[in-house]
């Protein structure tokens, strides 16, 4: 039986109740329209949201990039403010830790630093010498490019000191998970309704448009728009409403795992930052608990797991990651200990050949998409709901985005993204990694 128009659930469906998703709803809900967020999993920020490093820094290789995430780092900083509530189970802190960005490949420095001084972003450039001068637990010298344990040429003596930046203003939150379940309980607040434990099989046209979504067990929740913010599985979703006939730039499910380390005294909560090395290929920052969390930045050396399907994803940190990891900082934190037992946690992703985001409409029409966001969900999200309900606002109302992308101002720093440059459509330059 076809969707009708004649009695909907509500105005929106958002598929996906992430931080990109919660934060979608919030600000649909805000602009006055009903809205249904329906998941899979139990809670808001289970999927990837959960297994999210949190980080909020502003260097990007491209000038939208940072401007969303500038703006979406004040709403952070000023979390019970954006929010407009205070959830009772808890509130997420941003905690300002910093970031440095060393040299290394795949890293223009003078260009990230252009970016952010574009802003009005302060970051200071920092010699070696500087460097362990504010953060003495670091070597400060260069061993790169990127090698692996197993190579000769990760055993090589150093060949000089490494420059970087810091951006002090930088940091992390301290629970991603809290901070999503924010989002949802304000957008609660707001009158947005919550489906969870709910499976996406169907999604439902009329009259020429989308018309809701089609669950597991026979229920649809009908509405003239729906938004993908379905995380690593916004490629099913996409190809269950046969949307991707003009995209140039497609989604796939991307395993990353992130290991957990004791921090030595010199680089914990207060004493560390949140650093991106490129020089030996990870990033990392101090946690909770007196420990250090390590990422990798996808170097030419490291291979890459892509996924079929999300379910494929490993259960746990594997033994070669944590020992390339734990290896790699130990050259950067020489005083950090290296346990036997392997800790940390594996996430699944979405990500693009450009490793940007999309966030753009659809060929069909009412059917938008909030996805890619691998290294750029969560420090860009209180922002992309902004984004999003300003362009459903637009486009429901007859602007032509293909033909004349919007230019969203942010209401709290001024700054003004260009919503072309996170166009389904779009040029791609393949390349690995976030930048």
């Amino acid at each position: 039986m076809p969707a009708s128009f004649s009695n909907p659930t509500c105005d929106v469906v958002v598929v996906g109740a992430g931080v990109i998703g919660c934060a979608i709803a919030l600000e649909l809900a805000r602009a006055g329209r009903s809205v249904t967020v329906v998941d899979s999993r139990g809670a808001p920020g289970l999927g990837s949201t959960s297994a999210s490093s949190a980080i909020v820094r502003f260097h990007y290789s491209h000038l939208p990039e940072s401007a969303l995430a500038w703006e979406s780092g004040h709403r952070y900083w000023e979390w019970e403010r954006h929010l407009g509530v205070v959830d009772p189970t808890g509130m997420a802190q941003f905690i300002q830790s910093g970031a440095l960005v060393l040299e290394g490949p795949g890293y223009d420095l003078p260009r990230l630093v252009g970016i952010l001084r574009q802003l009005d972003i302060e970051v200071e450039v920092l010699s070696g010498a500087e460097i362990i001068e504010r953060f003495p637990a670091i070597d400060a010298q260069r061993f790169g490019p990127p090698s692996r344990p197993e190579d000769d040429s990760f055993w090589d003596d150093a060949t000089g000191d490494i420059v970087g930046f810091y951006v002090d203003c930088a940091g992390h939150v301290d629970d991603p998970q809290l901070a999503a379940h924010n989002l949802a309980h304000a957008a609660k607040v707001h009158g947005v309704e919550f489906m969870f434990g709910v499976d996406v099989v169907e999604v439902l046209r009329a009259e020429g448009r989308v018309a809701g979504v089609g669950l597991a067990d026979g229920a649809r929740v009908e509405a003239p728009v729906v938004v993908n913010a379905a995380g690593p599985w916004s490629s099913v979703l996409n190809a269950m409403a046969g949307v991707l006939s003009d995209f140039t730039v497609s989604t796939r499910p991307f395993e990353d795992e992130v290991i957990s380390m004791p921090a030595p005294e010199g680089f914990r909560i207060g004493t560390g930052t949140c650093i991106t090395d490129p020089d030996v290929g990870t990033y990392f920052r101090p946690h909770a608990g007196d420990t250090i969390i390590v990422g990798g930045i996808e170097p030419d050396c490291d291979p890459l797991t892509f996924l079929d399907r999300v379910e494929d994803a490993s259960e746990s940190v594997t033994q070669e990651t944590w020992e390339v990891q734990s290896l790699r900082l130990s050259r950067r934190v020489p005083s950090v200990s290296i346990p036997g037992r392997v800790s940390g946690i594996v996430g699944v992703y979405d990500v693009t050949e450009d490793w940007t985001p999309i966030y753009d409409r659809t060929c069909l029409d009412g059917y938008y998409v909030a996805i890619g966001t691998s290294g750029h969900g969560f420090k860009q999200a209180p922002f992309v709901g902004v984004l999003m309900a300003t362009l459903i606002d637009r486009v429901e109302a007859g602007h032509d985005h293909d033909a004349e992308p919007l230019v969203v101002r942010g209401a709290w720093t001024g700054v003004e993204v260009d919503l072309g440059h996170f166009s389904r459509r779009r040029t791609v330059v393949p390349q690995r990694g976030m930048g």
